[in-house]
């Protein structure tokens, strides 16, 4: 699977990334073979629009024991959720309703280097200075920081499977996160390989970030999760504002497999 945007595929697309994700002609290009659940790279086609798509359809997933069917839902969920921080740590997703294989979400394709996964980007932490920060993100001045913030999105949305190959550095100089489809269950589930920052405390402004979800999740959002995992949510949130620190694992067992 090819691992770069070639030159004929722009970026960002040339209608809102939305609309694309949602209307675009769908074309399968292949499955991603490493994926546990169905998982289809699709060129999307809008006008004169084009732009590649990770698509999930919900025929595709395995089933489990502590997650209902239904997992695109969580993706969008995700994004809505860094939408809401202001964070744009996700990448554009939708839930598709009508795609090859039936329902499921569809996420814009973040250009990137898939060698420098999260282990690669913290031993460069202390040594990069930053990835070039995107006009109107916001994102925090270093590496080091992008990495504390996408470690507390994961604390917010009770991330049971933050590998290391879900931390993408894009070659448009941001830092995402894909692959959320185990998040925001009722119980506390967080495994993540992004423990280097435990017992840390929290940036106070990225502490003002998460605090309205204290008061009110966002409707969509609150729509596509059960009144538990809505509740559950803003109990971790309001932990987090009365000890606003990093979560430490004295099990040592909190880690996804693979770890990449």
């Amino acid at each position: 699977m090819p691992a770069h945007v070639p030159p004929g595929l722009p970026g960002p697309p040339g209608v809102p990334e939305e609309e694309l994700l949602l209307c675009g002609e769908i074309e399968l290009l292949g499955r991603m073979v490493n994926s546990s659940n169905e998982t289809y790279l699709a060129e999307l086609t809008l006008g004169d629009a084009q732009h590649w798509a990770i698509y999930k359809p919900e025929l595709g997933e395995r089933p489990l024991r502590d997650f209902p069917p239904g997992l695109h839902r969580r993706e969008r969920a995700a994004y809505l959720l860094s939408e809401a921080l202001g964070w744009g740590v996700v990448p554009p997703t939708v839930v598709r309703e009508e795609g090859p294989f039936g329902i499921g979400s569809m996420q814009l394709f973040i250009e990137h280097d898939p060698d420098r996964h999260y282990f690669i980007l913290l031993d460069a932490a202390a040594d990069l200075v930053a990835l070039a920060e995107p006009a109107g993100v916001g994102a925090p001045a270093t590496l080091a920081d992008q990495l504390r913030r996408l470690a507390l999105f994961d604390l917010v949305a009770n991330n049971a499977d933050r590998k290391a190959g879900h931390v993408l550095a894009g070659t448009d100089g941001r830092l995402w996160g894909i692959d959320h489809g185990l998040c925001f269950a009722a119980p506390f589930k967080l495994r993540t390989v992004m423990w280097d920052f435990a017992g840390e405390e929290i940036d106070a402004g990225l502490v003002a970030d998460v605090a309205p979800l204290a008061e009110e999740v966002p409707g969509e959002l609150a729509d596509l999760l059960d009144w538990r995992e809505a509740d559950a949510l803003q109990a971790r949130v309001r932990q987090l504002l009365a000890a606003p620190r990093f979560p430490e694992d004295p099990t040592g067992t909190r880690f996804p497999w693979p770890l990449i």
